[in-house]
């Protein structure tokens, strides 16, 4: 039953637009008066507490990402993303297992170094480059080509895959039709080719032998999960983390000050604005949550964006501090069964580009001449992001 406008005016108010745009204030409004509202932009409840939305996504019994109507499993069918429980976990652990922080270290590190030196190597003699376009993607796609094992796709058909699934993705959020029927066909492709290979040591190749048994179909509807993990979230982890540094120059003295602070500006970088900004579940029952009566079969949308900045948890919440004690309590990467298994090599990722960015472009700062910030209904990161150093004394 949908509740009545008067009921909950914020979330009646709330527009696509503003959530898209600049979504901070509208959810500060809703987390003060309506921390669990209902939205007719989205035909479902809006959690903005911190609280709260620990309790909706540890709770897999109550909150069910096992939809049709979930906006992944429509755009690439039943994954890891899109189910819970037992079958949860077989679609889960095949692709979980290497990424585990000792094996994330010791199987990409050099990759992730490499990648980086070649990327910066390439644009440093300019002294101006476009950092999301130039750096964030190709690396983050080129390290999810590696670790899935695609050796016959090239970065830019892999990236017009995972673009393809994200605009898709974000249609269906916001209400509107989506699908990428054609990406995802050769995506297909090229996981049956690469599962196909005898004795290959590939990630999809490993998924589809091991005593789990995933099928060829569900390899790839979890290859196409790993692709929004890897690459888009990445891509905009790393190119939010600049942004926010940059941007805050007193922030960013700190932390050439104290290198050591690096990790703690990129833990606050994710809870200041999280690359994914929202996770869905649907109530598996009635229930009640923050005063709010949930009917079974009702959209409980969480935002994350909205979580990370709950003053209740982190004081002060509109404020970049890199030295913030408590930063890593974010929910950037979700929480409870459905916890992003790829944080380690996100991190890794983030920290190696941030400490060569910041070691090789003397002077590196944000291009005066262009106006950025954020933006994104679920993956929220610039659109473009041009800076500059001094040419001149790059190493």
């Amino acid at each position: 039953m949908t509740p009545p406008p008067a009921t909950f005016p914020l979330g009646a108010a709330a527009t696509v637009e503003e959530l898209e745009t600049d979504p901070h204030p509208l959810l500060a409004r809703l987390r003060a008066g309506e921390p669990v509202s209902w939205l007719p932009a989205f035909d479902g409840w809006l959690v903005t507490s911190h609280e709260l939305a620990v309790r909706v996504m540890r709770d897999a019994a109550a909150f069910t990402v096992d939809d049709p109507r979930f906006s992944t499993a429509q755009v690439v069918g039943p994954s890891m993303l899109s189910l819970d429980g037992r079958t949860h976990t077989r679609h889960r652990e095949p692709f979980a297992r290497p990424f585990r922080p000792a094996q994330t270290r010791a199987r990409f590190t050099a990759f992730v170094q490499a990648e980086v030196d070649r990327l910066i190597t390439g644009i440093a003699p300019a002294g101006r480059a476009e950092l999301r376009g130039d750096l964030a993607g190709p690396l983050a796609v080129a390290v999810v080509a590696e670790a899935l094992g695609l050796e016959g796709a090239d970065a830019t058909t892999v990236r017009s895959w995972y673009e393809a699934f994200v605009v898709a993705v974000s249609d269906i959020t916001a209400g509107r039709q989506g699908q990428a029927g054609d990406a995802y066909a050769r995506l297909s492709e090229a996981v049956h080719e690469a599962i196909g290979v005898p004795g290959s040591a590939s990630l999809l190749a490993e998924a589809a032998h091991q005593e789990e048994g995933l099928t060829a179909e569900e390899v790839t509807s979890n290859a196409a999960v790993l692709m929004f993990g890897g690459i888009d979230t990445t891509e905009g982890m790393i190119s939010n983390a600049a942004l926010h540094l940059l941007g805050h120059p007193e922030q960013l003295a700190l932390v050439r000050a104290d290198p050591g602070l690096l990790d703690a500006a990129i833990e606050e970088s994710l809870r200041f604005e999280p690359s994914a900004s929202v996770v869905d579940r649907y109530a598996t029952r009635d229930v009640t949550l923050g005063g709010a009566a949930i009917s079974k079969g009702d959209l409980v949308r969480v935002s994350i964006a909205g979580a990370n900045r709950d003053p209740a948890v982190f004081p002060d919440p509109d404020r970049f501090d890199v030295r913030r004690a408590n930063a890593a309590e974010h929910l950037a990467f979700a929480h409870g069964p459905h916890f992003c298994f790829g944080a380690h090599l996100a991190r890794l990722e983030t920290r190696t580009a941030l400490a060569a960015l910041l070691d090789r472009l003397p002077g590196l700062r944000l291009d005066p001449a262009a106006t950025v910030s954020a933006r994104g209904l679920v993956f929220r990161k610039p659109v473009r992001l041009p800076v500059r150093w001094d040419a001149a004394f790059t190493l």
